[in-house]
């Protein structure tokens, strides 16, 4: 049973289309009956637009076999919730398209996802609402933003900045999450029954916005150098013994052609 990531795992950074091996992976899926669930991140466009798209490029991945953040922000808050949210145009037209409120100037949280042009002002005033009392929230807390051939700080490296700056915690709405690893679960154990993590291979291109967290719940990662990292040597030596991924390949191809 697998978990599987999107972004730089099943379609590439630049021009979101297939990686090598992404289609046929997900076909041998579908046609083994093997339970699966796609997991990602995105949080750009509406959950139903984006996994449309998904299809249209190939990747034939059932509405059941699919789960993002904006598929369980509603946990975090309420849509009568002031929120003073941070990221692309599209992620914020999509909050206000589910109902929530934006807010930038007594907000009762701050929400942070991603784009590659933050600005000193946009975390000077992040840092004023969470001192007034907003709660932290991030959409997910991946380590890197990949764009355009460049490398960005991702949500994750925000959060930890704004919990320095402030001394405020912060919760995470997608991966690596528990809760969220949680939902996948539940969402996958509708495909097979008494699923538990341990039975759970979870692939992705992201070792700390991913692949950790899961295995610290007790899942097998596999490591794939298709997305943020061009090579292993750049994060697996900076990590742990016990936060080793359980194998590294290229690519889908490479996953698929080891099952």
């Amino acid at each position: 049973m697998f978990f599987i990531d999107v972004q730089g795992t099943l379609i590439d950074d630049n021009g979101k289309r297939p990686i090598r091996g992404a289609v046929e992976f997900i076909d041998h899926l579908n046609a083994s009956n093997i339970p699966y669930m796609v997991i990602t991140n995105s949080t750009k466009y509406p959950s139903d637009e984006f996994l449309n798209y998904l299809n249209m490029v190939g990747l034939n991945i059932p509405q059941s076999h699919y789960l993002d953040p904006l598929m369980v922000l509603k946990n975090h808050m309420h849509v009568g919730d002031k929120i003073a949210a941070y990221g692309s145009k599209p992620f914020l037209e999509v909050l206000v398209l589910q109902g929530y409120t934006l807010d930038y100037v007594s907000p009762n949280a701050v929400l942070v996802a991603i784009k590659e042009d933050f600005n000193a002002d946009e975390y000077a005033q992040m840092i004023e609402f969470i001192l007034s009392g907003a709660r932290l929230i991030g959409m997910h807390e991946t380590s890197l933003y990949v764009k355009n051939h460049k490398r960005y700080p991702g949500v994750g490296a925000i959060l930890k900045m704004l919990e320095s700056a402030t001394s405020c915690p912060y919760t995470v709405v997608g991966k690596p999450s528990t809760a969220f690893f949680t939902e996948a679960l539940n969402r996958l154990g509708q495909q097979q029954a008494n699923v538990n993590f341990s039975d759970i291979t979870i692939i992705s291109d992201d070792m700390k916005g991913d692949l950790i967290g899961a295995q610290a719940l007790g899942m097998r990662g596999v490591f794939v150098l298709s997305g943020k990292y061009r090579f292993a040597a750049e994060i697996l030596p900076k990590l742990g013994a016990d936060e080793q991924p359980y194998a590294v390949y290229a690519d889908m191809q490479e996953v698929l052609e080891n099952l």
